[in-house]
């Protein structure tokens, strides 16, 4: 809609008119040819804007074709999530600092474990494996992500080790990366202005999406803009390090 000037001057056409409208009529209005009104009257019946029906016959011959507006309001305008979100996170930044950054990374954690494609059934859930997992989610929703070069999540102490052939569940994997770069911030504005409650956001997505999957290792910790253009969220097998609860900083 936004892209065609003259598909919203056919629809601001049907809204204006008394009664529903035929494609010759509304061409008319519009000054233009028949078949140019109905391209972009069947491109608005598909996006759902327009209603098409058949007008009741009063004669012989197939009943007129006619169109008119859906009832409600109109889809086509701008939106304003960008403020609704600063709207919300100042009251969260009002309350105490500390749970508010709990509160945002366990939101994060509950979404995490909701949006991650879970492994199929008997699956073992190998570090390589649930990393892969994990990178995927984080490409659909915006974050670039890719694993950064270094070495393989340390075991937690005191595990034993386990058959070369059967490396078992919480075996740490030699192509797991111990860090993913993240080379775009889906909500960049945001983060700018509220980082203390938007990277735990992150990072306890990071963390739920792993839980879910019962994978090997965790995220220990968000490292924002560690570069001009990338963030780090650090990997440790399960129970290597402790965990960021939230409490540390964060910008």
């Amino acid at each position: 809609m936004a892209e065609s000037p003259r598909r919203r001057a056919v629809l601001e056409v049907l809204r204006a008119a008394p009664a529903p409208l035929g494609v010759t009529e509304t061409a008319e209005r519009l000054g233009v040819h028949p078949n140019t009104v109905r391209f972009h009257l069947d491109a608005l019946v598909a996006e759902a804007l327009v209603e098409r029906r058949a007008e009741a016959s009063t004669g012989p011959g197939r009943p007129r074709t006619v169109y008119t507006v859906r009832p409600g309001m109109d889809r086509g305008g701008a939106r304003g999530y960008l403020l609704l979100a600063r709207m919300l996170l100042s009251r969260w930044t009002s309350a105490d600092p500390a749970e508010a950054r709990e509160q945002a990374m366990e939101t994060g954690r509950e979404w995490g474990r909701f949006l991650v494609d879970p492994l199929p059934p008997f699956e073992r859930p190998t570090a390589e494996r649930s990393v892969a997992r994990l990178l995927a989610l984080l490409a659909d929703l915006g974050f670039e992500p890719e694993p950064a070069a270094g070495a393989a999540p340390e075991p937690a102490p005191g595990a034993g080790r386990e058959s070369v052939s059967d490396p078992g569940p919480g075996a740490a994997d030699e192509n797991a990366p111990e860090r993913i770069r993240l080379r775009h911030c889906p909500f960049l504005e945001l983060a700018e202005e509220h980082g203390e409650l938007i990277c735990p956001l992150h990072l306890g997505l990071i963390q739920g999406a792993l839980d879910r999957l019962d994978a090997p290792l965790t995220a220990t910790r968000l490292e924002p803009f560690a570069e001009p253009d990338s963030c780090y969220a650090h990997l440790s097998a399960a129970g290597s390090a402790p965990r960021d609860t939230g409490k540390g900083t964060h910008r």
